[in-house]
């Protein structure tokens, strides 16, 4: 099988990873994703390997909804021999947020105590937990239970399960984890039961929240939705429509600039903001149905 790489330079860290968990979510554009810091520059690599010829007019198009603006791609011919799988995990060290701590399954160190360790590996689906929209969604659900226990619970959008996965390894409800692509679902399944919640978690595919499972456990005391702000506000009356009153919703996938919208959206299908994390370029949105 012949194999190109095809790589972006001269991005920031939020660009790069950025790119690495949009890519992630489509599993037919590439076969591996990575991002890495040019050690000499201070820059940020994106690259991605993929049969030949790489797609790159979607490349291109989604940097452009993901950044926001152009992104020169270079392609190259490389070594099938080469372990890519193993390089693609190169730079992606573990991360903490809030108490929580994400891992690969490369990571060979100790686990830090105090914190609730996730094991999710990259280039399956959506959510890595390098990505500010992850962290701050982290962030969010750490400060929420320190306030209160929620017992029904939906994450939209699941990609590889990590949000869902954090509320079941601190809490003993069921959460339902839904996504539009059936390989996010899939890997949901598999790292709910690699981290040992596997029953706590049920997966299913769906569109927006187009499924009668979503309607039939609803009202919801909590919905996480690490999504992108254009489909975060085409749902904003459905989930103002499944949120209990009191019930908190945390929404990420935002660009800063996309923030007011979003927010706007949602106070008009009854939610009250109550906090705005902002990291980097990214927004995480905690709101409160009035």
């Amino acid at each position: 099988m012949s194999v190109d790489q095809l790589s972006s330079n001269a991005l920031t860290k939020e660009q790069a990873y950025a790119l690495v968990d949009a890519v992630s979510e489509n599993d037919e554009l590439a076969l591996t994703v990575s991002a890495h810091e040019n050690e000499e520059t201070g820059e940020w690599v994106f690259e991605a390997t993929c049969d030949s010829p790489p797609d790159l007019e979607s490349f291109s198009e989604l940097a452009r909804q993901v950044l926001g603006g152009d992104v020169t791609f270079t392609v190259e011919a490389i070594d099938p021999e080469i372990n890519w799988v193993a390089k693609s995990l190169e730079g992606l060290a573990p991360v903490i947020a809030g108490g929580f701590y994400v891992y690969g399954s490369h990571e060979t160190g100790p686990i830090p105590d105090g914190l609730t360790p996730m094991k999710i590996d990259a280039a399956q689906a959506f959510g890595t937990g390098h990505h500010e929209t992850t962290t701050g969604c982290l962030e969010a659900i750490e400060t929420l239970l320190t306030e209160r226990t929620p017992a029904r619970m939906i994450d939209i959008g699941t990609g590889t399960g990590v949000l869902a996965i954090a509320l079941a390894k601190r809490l003993e409800a069921v959460i339902l984890a839904t996504d539009i692509d059936p390989i996010a679902v899939t890997t949901t399944v598999d790292n709910a039961v690699e981290n040992g919640v596997g029953e706590q978690i049920d997966a299913i595919e769906a569109t927006g929240l187009d499924h009668p499972e979503i309607a039939a456990r609803a009202p919801y005391d909590l919905v996480v939705a690490n999504i992108l702000a254009g489909p975060l506000t085409d749902l904003a009356p459905g989930v103002g429509g499944i949120t209990q009153k009191g019930g908190t919703a945390i929404l990420s996938g935002i660009l800063n600039t996309q923030a007011d919208g979003v927010i706007a959206a949602y106070q008009n299908a009854g939610f009250a903001l109550k906090d705005h994390l902002k990291r980097k370029d990214w927004t995480t949105l905690v709101l409160e149905r009035a």
